[in-house]
Parts: structure tokens; C-alpha cells; sequence
């Protein structure tokens, strides 16, 4: 868990670096595309627990349409 001092933001921040580095100087390949899909599944898992897979509830807290949400839930086979 992120303290009040440790923001979301920073953490990312943070591991973005980290991955940067860990490369070594080697030129990353769509860095956008793995960083969203990195950050998406555990969303949508802590989303759909919280929401106790109520796709209509979670898709309202994440401001997605629910057919939005339900192909991100297919595409991250958490269906």
C-alpha cells in the first residue's frame, strides 16, 4: 500500500525508471502499449472484487460503458 507520500504517480514514476535502466541503454518497444496493459489487469481485478463482479457497478467507478469493460475484461482473460 502507497503511503500519503508515495503517490500513485510516483510509484510508476519510479518503475518506468527502474525499467529504463534495468535496458541498459537498449532502445524499449512499445513502452505505452505494455505500461497500459501492466496497469490495466490489476486494475480491473481490484475493481471487479471491490464491485464484487458487478460489471455495471465497476464499469461506473472506472467510467467505462460496460460492453467497454467487458471486451478489457476478455482481452486481459479475466473472464
Amino acid at each position: 500500500m502507497t503511503s500519503p507520500n508515495n503517490s500513485l504517480q510516483d510509484c510508476v514514476r519510479a518503475s518506468v525508471a527502474t525499467f529504463f535502466n534495468d535496458l541498459d541503454g537498449t532502445e524499449p518497444a512499445n513502452l505505452y502499449d505494455m505500461l497500459v496493459s501492466a496497469v490495466e489487469k490489476p486494475l480491473l481485478e481490484v475493481v471487479m472484487a471491490q464491485a464484487q463482479n458487478n460489471q455495471s457497478r465497476a464499469a461506473q467507478w472506472l467510467g467505462l460503458n460496460r460492453n467497454t469493460l467487458r471486451k478489457k475484461l476478455v482481452e486481459h482473460q479475466l473472464l
